[in-house]
């Protein structure tokens, strides 16, 4: 059997598009032969000492404690356990609507059956340094002037590409999702590619 192809994504919890680009590269995982991980990034970060609204910098402060706490659950539990948390505060956030704050935490906790006390860690900055250096280490290949979903996959020459999206909605599913995948790495690989866009006529559709 075929060994499968690591790649990873970067996601902040508080970003639709990147909710909605993680359940589509589950679908991936179902129809091609890679295996997905999931690692943090912080808007809150990546905007630091940028002059900002004031309503999405008050969303930057509230999402410093979700990804704080993700990072502790992941040093404590590894990467798989991180991925369930997503999927657990995404689907409040994103489904149910839920606010950014520590009853929706402590849930998304209960629903993986983790201990409630790593909500603590949202208020804490004693994760700051871990949140940062998984920041930097999602975003370094791909630069500052884009957010979140961030993903490195294998490249056509052995190496690693890594790219911002890709902005879907609906998330494609079965071999839709298979050949966007192809299409992505096609011109994700392709040297000296950088940008591939059009204006956005739909928000977020979380079928």
């Amino acid at each position: 059997m075929t060994e499968r192809v690591a790649v990873d994504m970067w996601f902040d919890p508080l970003c639709p598009w990147a909710w909605i680009t993680s359940r589509w590269l589950l679908e991936v995982e179902q129809v091609r032969n890679v295996e997905i991980s999931y690692h943090v990034m912080s808007l809150a970060v990546l905007n630091e000492g940028r002059e900002l609204p004031e309503q999405y910098r008050e969303m930057m402060e509230r999402g410093w404690g979700p990804v704080r706490v993700c990072i502790a659950v992941e040093q404590a539990h590894g990467g798989a356990t991180l991925a369930k948390l997503y999927t657990a505060m995404g689907t409040r956030i994103h489904l149910g609507k839920e606010p950014l704050g520590r009853d929706m935490i402590t849930a998304a906790l209960a629903d993986v059956g983790l201990d409630p006390a790593f909500a603590e860690a949202a208020d804490s900055t004693g994760y700051d340094t871990a949140l940062r250096a998984s920041h930097e280490a999602g975003m370094r290949p791909v630069g500052t002037d884009v957010g979140t979903p961030v993903v490195h996959a294998p490249g056509p020459d052995g190496g690693t590409v890594a790219f911002f999206g890709p902005v879907v909605t609906p998330a494609p599913k079965g071999e839709a999702a298979g050949r966007l995948w192809d299409g992505v790495l096609l011109v994700a690989g392709t040297p000296g590619f950088y940008e591939l866009k059009r204006s956005r006529e739909l928000g977020p559709i979380f079928d």
